[in-house]
C-alpha cells in the first residue's frame, strides 16, 4: 500500500453468498459466511448451522472476509480507494465443475448456451465479459468513492448485518493479520 499513489483503486471481490439473507445465498443452499477466526479458517473450521457442502461454508466466509476487509482498509487508509463487488454469478467460468461428472458436463456444455438467454430473466446471471466491463469502469473510475460494495450491475448494494458492524469486520482484519505475522515468520529449527 505504500507505494500506490494517491486515489488508486482497490478492488475486492466479493459474493452475495456471505449474507444468508440474500435470496442468492438460500437459493443455491448457502448459508452465509461462518467466520470463528483466522485461525478456524486456516483449518477449515467454519460456525455451526452452515451449508451440508463444506466448500460453500469456505467460498461464503472467505467473501465475507474479502468485503469486511476492504470496508476496514476504505476507513484506515483514505488516500486509497478501496471497493468491493459482487461480478453476479459467472457459471460459464468453471468455479464449481470439479464436483462431479454432471456438474461438468453442465458447466462446460451447456452453460456457455443458457446463460445468455437467462441473463434477462435472472438478474444476477453474469459472463466475464460483463464482469469485466462492470470491474473496469469501477478500477478506473477517478472519484474518490471508498468503501463502496457494488453489485454486478455496478450499483451500490449493502453488505450482510454482520459485515456492516465494525467490531466484527476490524475483528476479522485484526485476527487475520495476526494470523500473518505468525505465519510469515521462519521456523524454529
Amino acid at each position: 500500500m505504500p507505494h500506490l499513489a494517491d486515489g488508486a483503486n482497490i478492488l475486492f471481490v466479493a459474493s452475495a453468498v456471505e449474507d444468508p439473507e440474500r435470496k442468492p445465498a438460500a437459493t443455491f443452499g448457502f448459508r452465509g459466511g461462518r467466520y470463528i477466526s483466522a485461525e478456524a479458517s486456516a483449518r477449515g473450521e467454519w460456525l455451526a448451522g452452515g451449508s451440508k457442502f463444506t466448500w460453500q461454508n469456505s467460498y461464503a466466509t472467505s467473501k465475507q472476509c474479502n468485503l469486511a476487509t476492504a470496508l476496514v482498509l476504505a476507513q484506515e487508509t483514505p488516500r486509497l480507494n478501496f471497493n468491493a463487488i459482487e461480478p453476479g454469478l459467472t457459471p460459464t467460468t468453471g468455479l464449481g465443475s470439479d464436483g462431479n461428472f454432471f456438474v461438468d458436463i453442465l458447466v462446460k456444455v451447456f452453460m456457455p448456451v443458457l446463460v445468455p438467454i437467462l441473463m434477462p430473466f435472472i438478474k444476477i446471471l453474469s459472463t466475464p465479459e460483463k464482469a469485466a466491463r462492470v470491474i473496469t469502469k469501477i478500477m478506473t473510475d477517478r472519484s474518490p468513492r471508498t468503501g463502496v460494495y457494488y453489485d454486478e450491475t455496478g450499483n451500490q448494494k449493502t453488505p450482510s448485518m454482520l459485515v456492516r458492524d465494525p467490531k466484527f469486520s476490524e475483528r476479522v482484519v485484526a485476527e487475520t493479520r495476526a494470523f500473518l505475522a505468525t505465519a510469515a515468520r521462519p521456523a524454529k529449527v
